[in-house]
């Protein structure tokens, strides 16, 4: 006979743990179920024909995945190397008790987060147009040459990380202020009086105190640019020449425009395992003791 907390317990879990196997658990199964087989979209699921791990094999000897595969790293990386110092940097400014209009500031950099990711890759379509474009009017104006941006083979990421950047830059700036809220101001007087400036400040106590913070910033964004998909679906289709083609987008194409679920589901799979696997990495790396 179970003990009415035991029960209790029970039955304040069921709830969360039955929506947990629902909507992540068993979708997590079923793909790695589907990649190990043979199945057409236009067929019922029940005509799949088990191959093994023959799709994984054939997925690595595609250039196609490949060329994805290394574009979803650039992405991430780019996106880590521009984004963290940006919202550290912003989060130390709007930090500041004697910054005029800090609140305003921060309201617009958070907005552009909630507004739906395809909205936005539709406004941003129309300032990288190369004919009418906002961005290359105020090149001409200046008298300066003009860039194909979304259609260049060598501008088309970087032009994707800008994008992304300027969506999110200000979620992570909000959870480095709240990780700036955390640190005691005992800290800094004690510094003040032992004759620290401010830059020993900022690297023997403010960095060290925002760990916690900045290991969050770092994992959620890896774990959101590695999954990257509405923008390049809206905006490139993979192109020009497969310089924008990432896992996500390319796993869509596979299983929708060619209908190969198995080679589909191994990609999604193996992005799956990606995306667990620097998890867990920058998890253990940025542990912390306090």
């Amino acid at each position: 006979m179970l003990k009415p907390r035991t029960l209790a317990a029970v039955g304040f879990l069921t709830p969360g743990v039955g929506l947990l196997s629902v909507f992540i658990i068993f979708p997590i199964i079923l793909t790695a179920w589907v990649s190990l087989n043979h199945w057409s979209m236009m067929t019922p699921i029940s005509e799949m024909n088990f191959v093994g791990f023959e799709n994984y094999t054939k997925i690595f000897d595609q250039d196609t995945f490949k060329k994805a595969l290394a574009n979803t790293f650039v992405y991430s990386i780019a996106n880590l190397a521009m984004m963290l110092p940006l919202s550290l940097l912003l989060g130390l400014l709007l930090y500041q008790a004697a910054l005029k209009g800090k609140t305003i500031v921060r309201t617009l950099l958070f907005l552009p987060y909630i507004i739906p990711s395809v909205a936005v890759a539709i406004v941003w379509g129309y300032l990288y147009s190369p004919m009418y474009g906002p961005f290359n009017e105020i090149l001409a104006f200046f008298h300066l040459p003009t860039q194909e941006w979304l259609g260049s083979f060598d501008q088309a990421m970087m032009s994707l990380v800008i994008l992304n950047v300027w969506q999110t830059l200000g979620y992570y700036v909000v959870i480095v202020l709240a990780g700036l809220t955390e640190i005691s101001q005992d800290y800094y007087e004690a510094a003040a009086i032992d004759g620290a400036n401010s830059l020993q400040r900022l690297f023997y106590i403010t960095l060290p105190l925002l760990k916690r913070s900045l290991s969050f910033i770092v994992v959620i964004m890896t774990i959101n640019t590695l999954q990257v998909f509405d923008p390049i679906y809206v905006l490139t289709q993979g192109g020009p020449a497969n310089s924008t083609t990432v896992v996500s987008y390319h796993m869509y194409d596979t299983a929708f425009n060619f209908g190969n679920a198995g080679q589909a589901s191994a990609m999604a799979f193996i992005l799956y395992l990606v995306v667990l696997f620097f998890t867990i990495l920058q998890l253990r790396l940025f542990k912390t003791d306090y």
